[in-house]
């Protein structure tokens, strides 16, 4: 009988239902899709800086990363590498000695980061073997190199060319070698694109007398997620000798980025909320001022003002949760098309983000938490809200609300 009243009473005014409705639906839509955006582009961002080198978790011997140089450098125990392949939240598992060289082709000589990867591990993690432009990818069991575009030209070397690479080795040892050419990359980075030389693992570690030796070991995860938990269960495997980073550690940059972009979006959600916040509270003012004389008739022939109040509660929730109902109705098909065809830039702005490794690429995220918790939000302020009309019938006096 109550929920029969309270559906006739929002439709007695279907205007002012209806446009309260779709005010609450519009304000959910811009809430969810301003939320999914935020979080598409933070993974995208994610994916293309941790997933472009560094990887979600690097392990180091501990020290390094204070002071990277190879003495630092540690040794990757059998034991070890079998407990981070059995957890299946690991993706990659990719060991790398990297070191500061000097790359010279006849009487030009460029200082470089020289990187030895495993080369099927490396891919698996950077894609490394998408990002050629000429010749092909190397092998583990060859001693050749992939020389970065911009680093190439510097040094006038193409494919099949031979560079030689000279440095310091393990404990100070001299280190120099002669190197194949087999294919040169493009890395959106122009930092990495002017500097970086691959070479094979175990090739790197015999030019720098740096046998079964590495400076880290970078961590590829199913779900960025688990960044933190996973790296805390490493650092509970490997004992207090290695140094466990998450890429938040690895790029501080990146991270107080995204924080800082998480604190303004609660700006900006704030203001979206008290908008809607006014709107509901200006219509459940109206509909109790303009029904107070029928309330003090409903009270005057004896309806209970706890039964009054209740209609009321139940007319204020009940025109939430359909305007919310609807603005998730509205807002899962265009979430579910946007993260399928993301927005895609072009222009200046598009080169802009490709100078620092980014896809100038606008996904979103279509996680149910978000629309769950705008949802909710929403529901939330129509209880507060709906506090008021029964303050209202609370102190209504019947005589004086049915005075003309």
């Amino acid at each position: 009988m109550i929920l029969k009243l309270i559906w006739r009473n929002l439709w007695r005014n279907s205007r002012r239902t209806l446009i309260t409705m779709a005010s609450i639906a519009f304000a959910v839509l811009f809430a969810v899709l301003m939320k999914s955006f935020q979080d598409g582009v933070f993974n995208n961002l994610i994916k293309n800086v941790v997933g472009y080198y560094s990887g979600y978790v690097q392990i180091h011997q501990k020290g390094y990363w204070d002071e990277q140089i190879l003495d630092n450098s540690f040794e990757l125990k059998k034991e070890l590498n079998n407990q981070l392949q059995q957890n299946h939240q690991i993706t990659a598992i990719v060991p790398r000695l990297e070191t500061f060289v000097l790359a010279s082709k006849g009487n030009t000589t460029k200082g470089c980061l020289l990187v030895g990867t495993d080369a099927v591990r490396e891919n698996k993690l950077t894609q490394l073997k998408s990002k050629l432009i000429k010749g092909s990818y190397f092998e583990n069991n060859e001693a050749t190199v992939l020389i970065a575009e911009g680093l190439a030209k510097r040094l006038e070397v193409s494919v099949s060319d031979t560079i030689v690479l000279f440095g310091q080795g393990f404990h100070g040892v001299m280190a120099a070698g002669k190197y194949k050419i087999k294919g040169i990359i493009h890395l959106a980075s122009p930092e990495m694109n002017a500097a970086f030389v691959y070479l094979p693992l175990t090739a790197t570690q015999s030019f720098l007398s740096a046998e079964n030796r590495l400076t880290s070991v970078s961590i590829g995860i199913d779900d960025p997620e688990n960044t933190d938990a996973i790296a805390q269960n490493i650092k509970a495997i490997i004992g207090q000798q290695y140094e466990v980073m998450p890429w938040q550690e690895l790029i501080p940059d990146v991270a107080n980025h995204i924080k800082a972009d998480g604190f303004s979006f609660y700006i900006f959600s704030g203001i979206l909320y008290l908008i809607i916040g006014f709107g509901l509270f200006g219509t459940v003012l109206m509909m109790t001022a303009e029904r107070k004389y029928e309330f003090g008739m409903l009270i005057a022939i004896g309806m209970k003002k706890s039964k009054l109040q209740l209609i009321l509660f139940g007319e204020t929730v009940l025109i939430t949760f359909f305007g919310v109902l609807l603005g998730i109705l509205m807002s899962l098909p265009l979430v579910l098309y946007l993260q399928e065809k993301p927005i895609r830039f072009g222009g200046e702005l598009a080169k802009a983000y490709e100078q620092f490794g980014f896809e100038a690429l606008f996904p979103t995220n279509v996680d149910p938490n978000i629309f769950i918790t705008q949802s909710l939000i929403v529901l939330g302020m129509a209880v507060l809200i709906g506090v008021y009309p029964l303050w209202h019938i609370h102190g209504l006096d019947p005589v004086n609300a049915m005075k003309k």
